[in-house]
């Protein structure tokens, strides 16, 4: 997938790169599914493939997929990069909790040994957040002392949860939610035979985020931010709005449905408290967090779908603001 928008960061990169004085470590930050990945892929197969030879006239970070190190690259052979991330289990069919210390201790392979295309070797960590305490240890030794010509890429969700010491040896860019026009052009070559409407609301309910967005595809996210407006301008005074929600929800065939709500209903009520101050502020913000708290734990805790949303609904109900009333 090409890379679309953070004009900004690819050109602070190439500046970097061009000064001669290129930071050794790069520290990603910003919403997950914007691209901070695919910028870090990009970055790297531009630099092994400049670096080997020929250059790439390209001005931004692609580089064209019949150059030598790029056909290296899309057929993971290249013996130059390393990319940590977690463990996809195919007798679970899911990943890993985490990056693990005994992945992170496999980087010595990569710097055992003279690099082969050109004098650069480089790391990629994604996400740097899923890195076991031990991992991220032994991460940071590599950081204090790193091998000439190396580059490391931690992407990062959420850099809080990172250790302050990893934090500091790094460079920070820090990555924006797309606009409009590349959120577009992201999800039309992501999904080429989706119809224009589909396109449309993906774009509106992906928040900028392309990732967020190819994953609600087919899900009818459009219908589910209708019912949740819906369920706060009534307020819902018969029960109807949440009722039928629910019951909706607690199929087992909407299980994927119900996690998209769980994600996006908080972020509804955070919305919502952004319009309120003073008293409405403060009981809107205790309702985001109740409802955060219950959201976040519904799927981890097996809770009953049809009674963890007809409660999520209710809350949504509480901001009903026709009377100019206060959540309840």
């Amino acid at each position: 997938m090409s890379l679309y928008g953070h004009a900004e960061q690819i050109a602070a990169f190439k500046e970097a790169r061009a000064s001669g004085r290129m930071h050794h470590a790069w520290l990603l930050t910003g919403p997950q599914g914007i691209g901070k990945g695919s910028f870090a892929r990009a970055a790297a197969l531009r630099l092994l493939a400049d670096e080997a030879g020929p250059p790439v006239r390209d001005p931004g970070l692609d580089t064209p997929p019949d150059h030598r190190i790029a056909k290296l690259w899309d057929a993971g052979s290249h013996p130059d990069v390393m990319l940590l991330e977690r463990l996809y289990r195919d007798k679970t069919k899911d990943y890993a909790r985490s990056i693990t210390v005994d992945q992170v201790r496999g980087l010595s392979r990569l710097f055992a040994t003279s690099p082969s295309f050109s004098s650069w070797r480089v790391v990629i960590v994604d996400a740097a957040d899923d890195m076991e305490r031990n991992g991220a240890n032994a991460l940071l030794k590599l950081l204090e002392e790193p091998p000439a010509n190396s580059l490391f890429f931690l992407v990062s969700h959420a850099p809080a949860r990172l250790l302050p010491t990893i934090r500091s040896r790094c460079r920070v860019l820090r990555f924006d939610p797309l606009g409009e026009a590349d959120m577009t052009a992201a999800l039309r070559e992501a999904m080429p035979e989706a119809k224009d409407r589909e396109i449309v609301e993906l774009v509106a309910a992906g928040d900028g985020s392309p990732g967020k967005a190819v994953r609600f595809a087919g899900l009818d996210v459009a219908g589910l931010d209708t019912a949740m407006d819906a369920i706060i301008r009534s307020g819902d005074p018969d029960n109807g709005g949440r009722v039928a929600l629910a019951r909706e929800l607690a199929l087992k065939a909407a299980q994927p449905r119900y996690e998209i709500l769980l994600e996006r209903l908080p972020t509804r009520i955070a919305t919502e408290a952004k319009k309120r101050d003073g008293q409405a502020l403060a009981d809107a913000v205790a309702l985001w967090e109740k409802a955060r708290a219950l959201a976040g734990s519904a799927v981890r805790l097996s809770l009953d779908p049809q009674a963890t949303v007809f409660e999520l609904a209710g809350m949504l109900a509480s901001l009903n603001s026709n009377v100019g009333q206060p959540p309840r």
